[in-house]
């Protein structure tokens, strides 16, 4: 991507998909920050859980061990809302909305096992993998295909759309 792509692509309003090419978008789906997946219970109240997860280029991919309540509450309710930040400052902020795909997988979903070798390099991530890849061993694999993107970077993105001067003035009479 050139520079003049790049400034193309940080002008583009939060919602649109192609902000995945943004460069806060590509560094958080290469990061070790773990994906807060947001979803609506089986009880009807919103639920916020922090998973590892695998951006194959087309969909965020986490996964869970069967028997887990949300498999459930995603099926019923796949509408679902997705960050990925780095608490940094400035903070960097990825959002992403899709609809939740769950496939029941008999033995250890592929994903799973980039998520853990990214997340705790080659060899801990292969010891991670073979303690639980046992004989029967049951997960669910949770795809998410983008159909919103936001990205806020507190420089030239900010929440609401605002500009920088609008947000430096928030709050103040």
């Amino acid at each position: 991507m050139t520079i003049d792509d790049h400034e193309d692509v940080m002008t583009l309003p939060q919602g649109d998909v192609r902000l995945l090419d943004s460069d806060v978008a590509r560094r958080l789906l290469a990061s070790q920050e773990l994906a807060r997946l947001a979803y609506v219970a089986a009880d009807g109240t919103p639920r916020v859980f922090p998973m590892l997860f695998h951006w194959t280029g087309t969909e965020v991919v986490l996964s869970t061990f069967a028997g887990a309540a949300k498999i459930a509450a995603l099926r019923a309710r796949p509408d679902v809302a997705i960050t990925i930040d780095a608490a940094s400052t400035p903070p960097s902020v990825l959002l992403i909305r899709g609809r939740a795909s769950v496939t029941d997988v008999a033995g250890i979903v592929p994903e799973y096992a980039l998520a853990q070798h990214r997340y705790a390099g080659p060899e801990q991530g292969a010891a991670n993998v073979a303690a639980v890849d046992h004989p029967g061993t049951r997960m669910a694999r949770i795809a998410v295909r983008p159909t919103w993107v936001g990205v806020l970077d507190f420089q030239t993105r900010l929440p609401g759309g605002a500009g920088v001067e609008d947000f430096e003035r928030r709050g103040r009479s």
